[in-house]
């Protein structure tokens, strides 16, 4: 763990809060049926600053007048409790976790409440994610109302009250080098699992069967967790966009696609693949495949310093609406195709989105009304396709095609580095690995 960039992270926090107190509580823990919980996982931003995992948890970031104050860092957390470790693991406790996580203060969980009452006390600003969370709405209440009874002792409440995600959100949007390295491990993971699933995938076997082989690599290469429910779909249910059950044979003739990435230290890898189940593309697949690949070549392209995030969608959309023409799935000409966006029939979302802690990360797409410009150590997505159903009244050779090419790319001073470039995808690469799965 790189203490130094979560205290980077930290103060250039501060530096951009201005005057005031910021409070980022991490995530509660979730009871999953009865007295068993979900895996635990921290909020994205508690951790962004942190690096803190354990749940009760609470960031607190004082900004200084760079007078007779100074910024100062603060974390409440558990106490530690060892008999309770042995039933739950490890505790850090207030006084190791300052140490180990490199804050300038750290206090009981128990104490929180007390504490917020005098930590806000004549700060002219309340940084915090208003509306997340009703519970926490009500507890920042209570302290704020702490505060302004002591008012006929000269003690001020905070006068205003923002959102600390819209100072997060334009750094998180920033990958630093400690999460580049992080999200390229969790990339190569992917990849990997990926392969896997290739290599395994025969007619016959259901989708269970390969997202288990999915989860068992992403394991045992070292992630903790899917960073997301993994799409494994066979067949027609590809052209269903967030298809989970995974639970249908996989048939002789079909393509799977698989949406699926690992995650690592809480950063998320994004992979789509579609592939042929006997290891084979017949004509049509072929022949859609290929052009949803051009649409993504078109869409890298794309992605550059000085270009709008929304440029390598439209990339995508020329190269994708033109295919639909030439394959005689639409009618009439680029230009009105593009026009009516009668390409959506076959193409309906967008070609990507950030990428980092979450899945789909924290940062704007839009400056006021224009689209923001793409800037190096921005990590995105670009992900074209073409799904195709038999309502859509075209040649049954085309029938139930469901194609996505997903990569991670980070923005670089020169264009963009995939950094999930590995994971086989062009159609020669795809099959010789599949057939050498089969020898």
């Amino acid at each position: 763990m790189n203490i130094q960039a979560f205290r980077h992270r930290r103060d250039t926090t501060l530096a951009r809060m201005g005057a005031g107190i910021a409070i980022i509580p991490t995530a509660p823990e979730q009871t999953r049926n009865r007295d068993a919980h979900f895996p635990y996982r921290a909020d994205s931003y508690a951790l962004y600053l942190s690096g803190f995992t354990e749940p009760e948890a609470v960031v607190v970031l004082i900004a200084g007048d760079g007078k007779q104050t100074q910024p100062q860092s603060i974390l409440f957390c558990r106490d530690k409790d060892e008999e309770r470790e042995i039933w739950d693991g490890f505790r850090w406790g207030p006084a190791a976790a300052a140490e180990a996580f490199g804050f300038d203060a750290a206090y009981s969980i128990s104490e929180l409440d007390a504490k917020l009452i005098e930590l806000m006390t004549n700060q002219p600003n309340l940084y915090y994610a208003i509306g997340h969370d009703a519970a926490w709405d009500t507890r920042i209440t209570h302290a704020l109302n702490g505060v302004r009874a002591q008012a006929r002792a000269g003690k001020r409440a905070p006068e205003n009250i923002r959102d600390i995600r819209s100072i997060l959100d334009a750094q998180r949007l920033f990958k630093d080098a400690f999460e580049i390295d992080l999200m390229r491990r969790a990339g190569e993971i992917s990849g990997e699992a990926h392969k896997r699933a290739m290599r395994v995938t025969r007619p016959g076997k259901y989708e269970y069967e390969i997202e288990a082989e999915l989860l068992h690599e992403f394991r045992r290469q070292g992630c903790q967790a899917p960073a997301y429910t993994s799409i494994v779909a066979g067949g027609k249910n590809a052209c269903v966009l967030h298809y989970v059950e995974n639970n249908q044979k996989l048939n002789d003739g079909d393509l799977l696609l698989i949406d699926a990435g690992g995650e690592l230290d809480g950063y998320a890898s994004d992979i789509t693949r579609t592939f042929p189940i006997n290891g084979r593309f017949s004509s049509a697949q072929r022949d859609v495949y290929q052009l949803v690949l051009n649409a993504q070549d078109a869409a890298i392209a794309a992605t550059r310093p000085g270009n709008t995030f929304h440029d390598p969608h439209d990339a995508a959309v020329k190269v994708l609406a033109q295919g639909m023409l030439d394959l005689k799935l639409l009618q009439g000409s680029l230009d009105s195709v593009l026009e009516q966006e009668s390409y959506k029939r076959f193409y309906m979302h967008r070609t990507g989105h950030w990428l980092g802690l979450d899945v789909h990360d924290a940062g704007d797409y839009k400056d006021g009304e224009d689209w923001k410009k793409l800037a190096p150590g921005m990590m995105l997505t670009i992900e074209p396709g073409c799904y195709i159903r038999p309502a859509d009244d075209v040649p049954v050779a085309f029938h139930n095609i469901g194609i996505r090419i997903e990569d991670d790319a980070l923005v670089t001073p020169t264009g963009c580095d995939i950094i999930t470039e590995a994971t086989p995808k062009t159609i020669a690469d795809i099959e010789a690995l599949m057939a050498e799965a089969r020898q």
